[in-house]
């Protein structure tokens, strides 16, 4: 993955989730392709999102427990990582430290 995202225009609104547990700004790519990028701070309880299209969550850095689903799964990501929901389903993520993420809109 690149370091950088080149000719993108940033929604200057945040959307602000849990409370501001979760932050992130929309960017749009110059091919009109958009992402979110942000963070997740720490929390005792795990977060749930709805997804409407299918979304890859890279995470840039922090650890972080994810359930996709209704499963009983649980993984653990790390910064390099990266994971797949599928559209019309929803994801629970955790983390105890800060955690900074893309979401890529597939």
């Amino acid at each position: 993955m690149p370091e950088q995202f080149d000719f993108v225009s940033i929604k200057k609104k945040a959307n602000v989730h849990f409370n501001g547990t979760s932050i992130s700004h929309i960017l749009v790519l110059k091919d009109g392709t958009k992402k979110t990028v942000g963070v997740i701070l720490p929390s005792e309880q795990p977060l749930t999102f709805q997804t409407y299209i299918a979304e890859r969550i890279e995470i840039i850095s922090g650890q972080c427990q994810v359930q996709i689903g209704n499963g009983s799964e649980i993984r653990i990501y790390s910064s390099g990582e990266w994971f797949v929901i599928p559209a019309n389903s929803q994801f629970k993520i955790q983390s105890t430290e800060i955690v900074d993420y893309i979401c890529h809109f597939d």
